[in-house]
């Protein structure tokens, strides 16, 4: 069952912005990956190449298997009447003509070339970590590189599956921005994979690590089949004896239910009245063989999905936030602060009376790691109660939207005359502080938002000529600005409330076609990185939507001049870092800046 937050002075878990931070100052890393991180090349797990080519292995196995176990049976239970020997079975046909030698020779030759082309592989295969980037380096006649700069990382993946877990091995993948830009380093040393992720993110956050050895994972005397027990039992989260605790735990019951009572379940009761429909008027089956497949398939959708979620995790770490899911094969990331463009609170018609919610993101990179619901990697919370979906965003929002918000707000002080700029210092000591307030403030519209209508929570909706355009959800579709973000609330079926925090805004768009300017309504999009979340809002009235495009216009400036989270613990190694905020130009704040 989901778990109580913890008390604190503030409602947010895990490490604040500002606050002291009582984890031990990170030190130096492990002398095994400290080797890894000094410069130099370095080769992957010497079982690289049978884990990319097991499929190959497999195959080969298993096609020799189901050729011989006819013979293999024989041996054991004579067949004399000879039942078994087939024509045209190829076996027969290389017994009976002498070919075993060759065969057997052909195959294994064969095998020592696929060996050998993998081990070339895996030779030239190499990676370094510097204090700027990270490096690898692959194949044998058209050779290639990757480099990932440390300062530009969106997140850092570690995957384990079966096969690899059973060699204890695992694979790090760094999330870069663009379309197939992430550096995957396949495959490590299990034991090292957490501890490597968490020096990269180390150094990306711009922290200094002490002389001293980190002891968290000493020699651990255990022998190599309780080592594989216990990376098998771990939690999603890490392998680490001090991962963190998720803020969320879920629910078999949630879990299953959510996923029976979806969009697909619905297309699939369709398709069922589609083919008794068919049967019943025209006497004919074609409709039940052309939709078979599909049937079939649902149940390893639903199968996948739940397995996928079954030990779903997420909770906060010094590093940004860490989700883990996944049974058989598990999966864990790391997302540092300020790597989320957007996050969307949906709630489906048919999960209103349980009080569900799903929680998406969009990010600026593009995994090929699938989600804790078998999706795109942008899922955060697959399904979750109302108080969930609160933890959740405690995780988020101080680094995401708490310290842009103060600074704002510090900034605003400075233009109005209520601030000195010459006490910009003092103002800038006090930045964290108000950081974890603003997101508190943040938080409690966010949670107004998510069931509100009207000018409930301080929405501007749709004036009531835009029931033309939104027919049910005119009441409810609005807009407000938030501590450090933009809400937009839409849906009456299918409710939806979508958080743009200023520093990702990228641009901001006005529409007006012919018959919204016939009608005196507008559009406003805000446009982030491509993702399942699109930030627009239509039907609004046009005076309405031209102060938010302003707002929002002068506002993103700002917070884009004063981000910091692409070194989000610079200068500290046991603190926050202190913010480095400086009151903007006059220009800088003038409404209608660009965006």
């Amino acid at each position: 069952m989901s778990q109580e937050p913890q008390p604190g002075p503030a409602r947010h878990g895990g490490w604040q912005p500002g606050a002291p931070d009582e984890r031990p100052a990170p030190a130096g890393p492990p002398p095994a990956v400290a080797q890894l991180t000094d410069g130099e090349w370095h080769r992957l797990h010497p079982a690289t190449p049978l884990l990319k080519g097991g499929i190959v292995f497999v195959v080969i196995v298993g096609y020799l298997v189901n050729s011989f176990r006819d013979r293999i049976l024989q041996v054991f239970v004579p067949d004399p009447g000879g039942a078994s020997s087939a024509d045209g079975d190829p076996v027969q046909y290389v017994v009976g003509h002498g070919l075993v030698g060759i065969v057997v020779l052909s195959i294994i030759a064969l095998l020592l070339v696929i060996i050998g082309i993998f081990y070339l592989s895996w030779r030239m295969s190499t990676f370094r970590v510097t204090e700027e980037f990270v490096e690898v380096r692959s194949g044998i006649v058209f050779r290639t590189n990757r480099r990932a700069r440390l300062d530009r990382i969106q997140g850092i993946n570690i995957e384990r599956k079966l096969l690899p877990r059973l060699v204890g091995a695992a694979k790090l993948e760094i999330d870069q921005a663009g379309h197939d830009a992430n550096v995957p380093l396949a495959y490590l040393r299990s034991a090292s994979a957490d501890d490597l992720r968490r020096e990269i993110l180390r150094r990306a956050s711009g922290t200094k690590a002490s002389e001293a050895q980190d002891a968290r994972r000493g020699p651990s005397g255990e022998g190599v089949i309780e080592q594989r027990l216990n990376e098998f039992l771990a939690a999603p989260l890490g392998e680490d004896g001090a991962a963190p605790h998720s803020v969320v735990t879920m629910r078999l019951g949630r879990l299953v239910g959510s996923a029976v009572l979806s969009g697909f379940t619905l297309f699939i009761l369709a398709i069922v009245a589609a083919v008794v429909v068919s049967i019943a008027t025209t006497g004919q089956y074609f409709l039940l063989f052309a939709f078979f497949p599909t049937l079939l398939g649902s149940f390893s959708y639903y199968s996948r999905r739940i397995v996928k979620s079954l030990r779903y995790s997420i909770a906060s770490t010094r590093d940004g936030i860490r989700i883990g899911w996944g049974l058989i094969s598990t999966t864990n990331e790391t997302l540092p602060p300020g790597r989320i463009h957007s996050i969307r609170l949906s709630q489906p018609l048919l999960w209103r009376p349980f009080g569900w919610w799903e929680v998406k993101i969009n990010r600026a990179s593009h995994s090929r790691t699938r989600g804790a619901d078998n999706q795109a990697n942008t899922t955060i919370l697959p399904v979750g109660s109302k108080d969930d979906v609160s933890r959740v965003l405690q995780l988020i929002l101080p680094q995401l939207v708490g310290l842009t918000a103060a600074d704002l707000d510090a900034a605003d002080d400075v233009r109005d005359g209520a601030l000195d700029p010459a006490d910009a210092a003092a103002v800038a000591a006090r930045q964290p502080e108000l950081a974890v307030e603003q997101s508190g403030r943040a938080l409690s519209l966010i949670e107004a938002g998510m069931t509100s209508t009207g000018a409930e929570g301080g929405f501007t909706t749709s004036p009531p000529r835009g029931r033309i355009l939104r027919w049910f959800s005119w009441r409810r579709n609005g807009f407000r600005t938030a501590p450090g973000a933009l809400l937009l609330r839409k849906g009456a079926i299918w409710r939806e409330l979508v958080v743009v925090p200023l520093p990702r805004l990228q641009s901001v768009g006005l529409r007006q076609g012919p018959l919204l300017r016939r009608l005196r309504l507008a559009e406003v999009d805000l446009h982030t990185v491509h993702g399942p979340i699109v930030a627009s809002i239509g039907a609004l009235d046009e005076q309405d939507a031209r102060a938010f495009f302003a707002t929002a216009s002068r506002d993103a400036v700002v917070a884009a001049r004063a981000d910091r989270t692409h070194r989000w613990l610079e200068g500290a190694a046991g603190h926050a870092a202190a913010p480095t905020w400086a009151p903007p130009s006059a220009e800088e704040r003038r409404p209608g800046g660009d965006a």
